[in-house]
């Protein structure tokens, strides 16, 4: 039986160690992140979605660990993994998505209270 407040406090050291906030860490599972508030809040409890989804984005984490705190993590003692530098891309891009703008119109202002718009770009 999966011990939550273990499971959590280990959650919680991905975190750390990846150096995410729990938002970021939502978008890089691809989760709500209400859901992540819920989870660390001990208000829900995992769901096995929600570790299948952990262990596929955070090519580091020993499943065994994350689950039973049995293992190591990271599971190697090296450079972060190609998987964790794509956890960091995947982050700046979700970032990036979020506050893309796109330019729609350009109107122009005139003293005379006239004006042009241009919209084809």
């Amino acid at each position: 039986m999966l011990d939550t407040t273990s499971f959590l406090s280990r959650l919680k050291t991905i975190l750390a160690h990846s150096e995410l906030s729990s938002a970021a860490f939502a978008d890089i599972i691809d989760v709500q992140r209400s859901s992540i508030s819920h989870l660390l809040n001990g208000r829900n409890k995992p769901s096995l979605e929600f570790i299948i989804k952990v262990d596929q984005a955070f090519a580091e984490v020993d499943l065994q660990w994350l689950l039973y705190g049995t293992g190591t993590f990271p599971k190697t003692k090296t450079n972060p993994t190609p998987e964790s530098k794509d956890n960091k891309e995947a982050l700046a891009k979700a970032t990036n998505k979020k506050n893309e703008k796109s330019l729609e119109r350009i109107i122009m202002f005139y003293t005379d209270g006239t004006f042009k718009t241009y919209s084809e770009f």
